[in-house]
């Protein structure tokens, strides 16, 4: 064969592979990028947590573990040619079905996360309140109780011990995923001293209490009722108690004293513990909230019920309602019915 039909022949194979090779190339390119990636396509979104202190090799070996990625392979090239090992940022971020490997780079790079609804409601420990928080956050339950029992952070705040209770509101709240137990207690505090406005603290002044002291009533009424037509009839109570002098006599407040939860009824012997808490042998309110209060219970002892009862006892049918009373001698008839329903029971 001539010479020149052969450089011929070679330059037409040649160019062939070279636009074979551009087209495959640059169809697998075309795929890397583009194409769709989430694997889990029954749902329309997942979300892709990134912890903080992450490195780009953990993300994306979460990212293979996931199973989320159908070309993970694009995803490790697509995310080094934009630089994403250098810009990795914590978050929980929502991936839309459809998304290609260069939205999903682009979302994480940016550093838009899914914000989350923080809800968390009346509690009395500390401990549990924690594992309800570590639940919805990045920070984890030992660090948030090791946060809420620190002293330093009570005084950092400006609150004493007995006061720390009152600075969690229960309510729901726009956070971000990767909060710290620090972050989240500041965020605590300024949703505090918001709850508290002007509007608050001129009804503070007309009941003729402070809000540590406000809150400490809210915490006894949620202790004597779950039921909210009630709580705003049960503060009335306590606040007729504590402008007439007369002690709370409230028994949440004596087994809070003691510690002791599993006790179902208050004895003559309970009743004699000293403690600045127990509302039997001090008169007031005690030093601070027996418990994290719920909103509405602190509503509803801002908001109180106003009559000339001075006291209730729950009402013999077990329904969680109370009786309420004017005179010592109609609480003991109402009393009297409980206590021989108790007994039947």
């Amino acid at each position: 064969m001539p010479k020149k039909n052969l450089l011929l022949r070679g330059g037409l194979i040649g160019g062939a592979l070279v636009i074979l090779f551009l087209f495959t190339g640059g169809a697998l390119l075309y795929t890397w990028v583009s194409f769709p990636s989430l694997i889990n396509t029954e749902k329309d979104s997942v979300y892709f947590f990134v912890r903080t202190g992450s490195q780009y090799p953990q993300v994306y070996m979460d990212f293979k573990k996931s199973g989320m990625l159908k070309y993970d392979r694009g995803f490790d090239w697509v995310a080094k040619k934009k630089e994403y090992p250098a810009n990795v940022k914590p978050g929980r971020y929502l991936l839309l079905k459809g998304m290609s490997n260069s939205e999903i780079v682009d979302l994480l790079r940016s550093g838009k996360q899914a914000e989350i609804n923080l809800v968390f409601n009346t509690t009395r420990h500390f401990d549990r309140l924690a594992g309800i928080i570590s639940r919805q956050i990045e920070a984890d339950s030992s660090t948030l109780v090791n946060a809420f029992r620190d002293s330093a952070n009570y005084r950092k705040y400006g609150l004493s011990t007995d006061q720390w209770r009152a600075m969690f509101i229960p309510n729901t709240y726009r956070f971000v995923w990767n909060t710290s137990a620090e972050q989240f207690l500041d965020r605590m505090n300024q949703e505090f001293k918001k709850f508290w406005n002007q509007e608050r603290e001129t009804r503070l002044k007309e009941i003729g209490l402070d809000k540590f002291q406000l809150m400490s009533l809210a915490a006894i009424v949620q202790e004597e009722t779950f039921k909210p037509e009630d709580m705003p009839k049960v503060a009335g109570v306590y606040i007729n108690r504590l402008n007439k002098g007369i002690r709370l006599q409230a028994d949440p407040t004596v087994i809070y004293a003691l510690g002791d939860y599993t006790i179902k009824r208050v004895l003559l012997r309970h009743l004699l513990f000293d403690s600045p808490y127990n509302t039997y042998l001090h008169s007031g309110l005690p030093p601070g909230p027996i418990r994290i209060p719920s909103l509405q219970a602190i509503e509803s002892s801002l908001n109180y019920a106003k009559h000339d009862y001075l006291y209730f006892c729950a009402r013999e049918d077990f329904s969680g309602y109370s009786n309420f009373a004017r005179t010592y001698s109609e609480h003991l008839v109402n009393a009297r019915k409980y206590q021989h329903a108790l007994n039947n029971r």
